[in-house]
């Protein structure tokens, strides 16, 4: 039996949201495994783990750089929040955006290696680090390109807390912003259902499954019960399935096709997504609920 503890529990909480008690429950019937707490957490309907899991906070900002044919995304953290509004850190964005853009690099290891001054990207950080006083790092580099009558939709949010970009099969500026702001504020995970692998099938499947079982329901009824929650949890984390943010009465697809046009690929950035940020104290409360342990 492995031993549950005070850390464990947090990390259960914190990316369920669920009780100190119902997470050291389900530590205990799952045996410390935390992904499978998390779906005994779903199944008995105490947390919606879908939305959060693995959403731990961090700092800095996401942005994008679009010239032409190109586009850039990335994601340039620090250590607060106070250091990602000051000028050398904005400064510091701009510079490694547009060296970005210009290099070709299509991903993070790429990009650390860009030529700047009199050394590359990475030591360029170093050198920020230094000066600014926190750690600041480069994560999640994407390059989008496309062809001359194809259109980028670009939006950031909150000043780069999260960022979005879409390609779009037509040049329409203003489609093109809009689907980007959708993206930012429904977050799909997927353009459309051909998408989802089969993985994350198979266990959405297997949660949804569970959860009927667990209300009760007769095993005659779980399987048309399971098809039909399946289908809302695709129309969630696929784009062209979710309400259009601007219009919950028409999903984005019959938006895109009353507009002529589709969306061949996107991205979104949130800072700090997959981060774990520096551990708070919250002794008190870990030791009322965790003591003997």
């Amino acid at each position: 039996m492995v031993q549950i503890t005070a850390k464990m529990v947090k990390e259960l909480r914190d990316r369920t949201g669920a009780g100190m008690l119902d997470c050291k429950k389900a530590l205990e019937a799952t045996n410390g495994d935390v992904d499978k707490a998390i779906d005994y957490l779903r199944e008995r309907g105490i947390a919606q783990a879908a939305k959060k899991s693995g959403r731990v906070a961090a700092e800095g900002l996401a942005s994008f750089v679009v010239k032409d044919n190109v586009a850039v995304v990335f994601e340039l953290n620090s250590e607060t929040d106070f250091v990602s509004k000051n000028k050398e850190f904005l400064d510091l964005l701009d510079t490694v955006g547009n060296a970005i853009l210009e290099s070709g690099a299509t991903n993070t290891e790429e990009a650390l290696e860009i030529k700047v001054n009199d050394g590359t990207l990475a030591d360029a950080l170093t050198n920020a680090t230094a000066k600014i006083g926190e750690k600041i790092t480069l994560r999640r580099v994407s390059r989008f390109t496309k062809e001359d009558d194809q259109g980028f939709g670009a939006y950031a949010h909150m000043g780069g807390r999260i960022v979005s970009l879409a390609v779009l099969a037509k040049q329409d500026e203003d489609l093109g912003k809009d689907i980007a702001m959708h993206i930012a504020a429904s977050n799909p995970k997927f353009l459309d259902r051909n998408q989802v692998d089969q993985d994350t099938l198979d266990h959405e499947k297997e949660v949804l499954t569970n959860q009927a079982l667990q209300e009760g329901k007769p095993a005659h009824i779980v399987e048309k019960m399971v098809v039909g929650r399946l289908n809302k949890f695709l129309e969630e984390i696929c784009l062209v399935d979710q309400p259009f943010v601007k219009d919950n009465d028409v999903k984005v697809k019959q938006h895109l096709k009353n507009n002529n046009n589709d969306v061949l690929s996107f991205v979104r950035l949130e800072v700090g997504e997959g981060i774990e940020k520096k551990e708070e104290d919250f002794a008190a409360e870990v030791a009322a609920v965790t003591k003997g342990l």
